[in-house]
């Protein structure tokens, strides 16, 4: 049976319930759902849905580098978002942070997200 090792980094948001920011299990890196929250002020940030996706991937980023991944390990991403139609705008921001291999990937619209957010993405990744 593969150990699990708690991911913990300063760099992202801290959680706001009883879950670890990732989870490093053998050979992959299961990262929770991330909202766009400022790691230093634990604030959501304020802007338009792509300043909110960028914050959300920087903090995916975080995340795996932490547990000695990246986002080129990416292998599935989850992505919630309030209003589908939004899809576009995520599409956009992906295709600069995953330019080459992109990761596979589901998106659903959803009634509501913590805190508000406009979305929250979680990630898959190998270490």
């Amino acid at each position: 049976m593969a150990s699990l090792l708690a991911i913990s980094t300063k760099d992202a948001p801290d959680p706001v319930g009883s879950y670890s920011q990732g989870i490093k299990a053998g050979d992959f890196i299961f990262v929770s759902g991330q909202i766009p929250l400022n790691p230093r002020s634990g604030e959501i940030v304020k802007g338009e849905l792509e300043v909110q996706i960028k914050q959300v991937l920087e903090n995916v980023k975080a995340i795996l580098e932490a547990g000695g991944s990246s986002l080129k390990k990416v292998v599935k991403m989850s992505v919630f978002l309030n209003d589908l139609e939004d899809a576009p705008k995520v599409n956009t921001i992906f295709e600069k942070y995953f330019p080459k291999e992109r990761p596979a990937r589901e998106m659903m619209e959803v009634s509501r997200l913590p805190k508000e957010a406009l979305l929250e993405i979680s990630a898959i990744a190998l270490s």
